[in-house]
């Protein structure tokens, strides 16, 4: 794991005329959704930050010009998730947002996926969520606030054909972020589920497949970022980006049969 300082912030007022802010550690923030979001929280003005991603190049350009810290750390591996929480926790004082955002892809009929890249997406897009969750909830609870946004995907809500062990992690994210709003009721700790569906990012070629189809089209990462801030903001517990992927979501739960019949057809 590497750590940097914090990057300038050329516009800063002294630290005695600086309104409180609220702090947030925003995983996977070297590039795609969590680069964007970590850019659309320092943009709003209100945050302290502390980015991690695999990259610390990268994650250093993305932080430039912010007032965050950027910890270089690759969650799958162990006891990183620890690490990073921890520094998060000692340069922020307490953490009242994270964004887990981390996460990797593989696309493939499952029968041909590594059993290195079974580990790596279970150990990086599931384990490292819940254990980065554990390592900053009780403080939250303590405190009596805060938020934990699960970075999900339609993927986890209907199941896609070549990303079958994707879909089942994704599918564990979304149960876990039910499960823990319920437990959290009433300590004035809230969970938010963004559901994303296709975004344009690097995620795609680094999964080994390109994304090819016409339809749905991809958007933009800072879409996703938009609609991570105004949940926090509204307390929301669960938002798709787009909207209407909701749809789909319902049909499945409502008419499974025809939702099969359909997928199956149309891929």
């Amino acid at each position: 794991m590497t750590k940097s300082g914090p990057a300038a912030d050329p516009g800063a007022r002294p630290a005695d005329q600086r309104a409180p802010r609220s702090t947030a550690l925003v995983t996977g923030a070297s590039s795609g959704i969590g680069a964007a979001v970590a850019r659309r929280l320092a943009a709003d003005g209100d945050w302290r930050l502390v980015l991690n991603g695999r990259d610390l190049t990268r994650l250093e350009q993305v932080a430039a010009g912010m007032s965050a810290l950027t910890v270089a750390a690759d969650l799958s591996w162990p006891g990183a998730d620890r690490r990073v929480t921890e520094a998060a926790l000692d340069h922020l004082g307490h953490v009242d947002l994270l964004v887990a955002g981390a996460g990797v892809g593989w696309a493939g009929d499952f029968t041909g996926m590594p059993r290195a890249r079974i580990d790596e997406l279970v150990g990086t897009d599931l384990l490292a969520t819940l254990h980065l969750v554990r390592g900053v909830l009780p403080h939250m609870v303590a405190a009596g606030s805060g938020r934990i946004v699960l970075l999900g995907s339609v993927a986890g809500s209907v199941g896609v054909r070549g990303e079958a062990v994707y879909s089942a992690v994704k599918a564990a994210v979304a149960a876990f972020a039910d499960a823990l709003r319920y437990e959290l009721r009433g300590t004035g700790v809230g969970v938010t589920h963004v559901v994303p569906g296709v975004v344009d990012t690097p995620f795609f070629d680094r999964r080994g497949a390109p994304y090819r189809r016409a339809w749905p089209r991809p958007v933009p990462p800072e879409r996703v970022a938009d609609a991570v801030l105004t949940a926090v903001r509204r307390g929301t517990d669960e938002v798709y980006v787009p909207g209407w992927l909701r749809l789909p979501a319902r049909v499945r739960g409502a008419a499974p049969g025809l939702y099969r019949r359909l997928a199956a057809h149309f891929g």
